[in-house]
């Protein structure tokens, strides 16, 4: 066990004792409310949806098919292992008809290997019907919520093309827990404009909330999305974080979540790692769980001084 913080493998732990799980993402076809005019066109400006989606998924693929190569990823190496299906590309909420996700949902939790939802989508993207079908579907298997929140700054969130507000945020957590849904947030430290004073109260806020883990990255820029060309253009100034200066405000972070909660509130990362042809900046060299040492090595000898 982590002795600093809850990691996310402990929280996994605590809804599917002695089982070890793992995500496997789907492509379900969707879109995002600030991408296909809905509210916006464009999409958030960091964001290139293939960063962060493995290889074994895409859309032209039924969920079955999806599901069914993620299981062949991994099997070879963890026989015993059992899966969450999670719905991660784009808004895994936002379809024109409510009926049209029950099915999604319920084609993925027919397969005999998946244990659990995970639904990655935006906080103004969760109207009654579809908090509706949420409840149905936790009724047979449990279900958790990764809204991406992104910054509790309103005019960080207009900047960057989101189109929901923290208010939003708030709101949508709060109708989840109301409902028994569990919930996660996403945010992004070093997003235009924010400095580490602002990232530390978005996560002061974010637990504050009822949710049950946050997930964080860092700041990258991705080749060819709107902030690169804007940075290019001169439009957008941005500075990345360097490794080590990010792992000194990932141990703010901790400790933040540790004593603003209350609770044990788990973090499920720190590091996005993009395919490394895709990246502008920053590039550290490192893998997800090379950083997550190097921070567990700072918040021991933090202990120790």
């Amino acid at each position: 066990m982590n002795p600093y913080y809850k990691d996310y493998s402990e929280y996994l732990g605590e809804i599917w004792p002695g089982i070890k799980v793992q995500k496997l993402s789907i492509d379900a076809g969707f879109s995002c409310p600030n991408r296909d005019g809905t509210i916006s066109t464009g999409g958030c400006i960091y964001c290139d949806n293939r960063s962060f989606t493995p290889r074994y998924c895409s859309a032209s693929d039924s969920i079955s098919e999806q599901l069914r190569k993620g299981r062949d990823f991994f099997r070879k190496k963890y026989p015993e292992m059992k899966y969450l299906a999670y719905f991660q590309s784009f808004t895994g909420t936002h379809v024109s008809a409510p009926e049209i996700l029950e099915r999604m949902y319920e084609e993925a939790v027919a397969d005999k290997d998946i244990v659990g939802v995970i639904i990655g989508t935006r906080p103004d993207s969760l109207p009654e019907e579809t908090i509706k079908i949420l409840e149905r579907l936790n009724e047979k298997t449990h279900v958790i919520v990764e809204i991406g929140a992104e910054t509790s700054f309103d005019a960080t969130l207009q900047l960057i093309n989101r189109r929901h507000t923290w208010g939003d945020v708030e709101g949508a957590v709060q109708t989840l827990a109301d409902r028994g849904i569990d919930t996660g947030l996403h945010l992004i430290a070093g997003l235009p404009g924010e400095d580490e004073s602002m990232i530390l109260e978005t996560v002061s806020r974010a637990c504050r909330l009822p949710v049950r883990s946050i997930k964080m990255h860092q700041m990258q820029i991705i080749r060819n999305t709107p902030m690169h060309r804007m940075i290019e253009r001169g439009q957008l100034r941005l500075k990345p974080y360097e490794c080590q200066e990010y792992l000194d405000l990932c141990v703010k972070i901790v400790n933040r979540v540790n004593s603003v909660s209350g609770r044990r509130i788990a973090i499920e990362r720190f590091v996005a790692q993009a395919p490394p042809e895709m990246v502008v900046a920053p590039k550290w060299g490192l893998k997800n769980y090379e950083f997550t040492n190097l921070l567990l090595n700072r918040l021991r000898d933090q202990q120790q001084d």
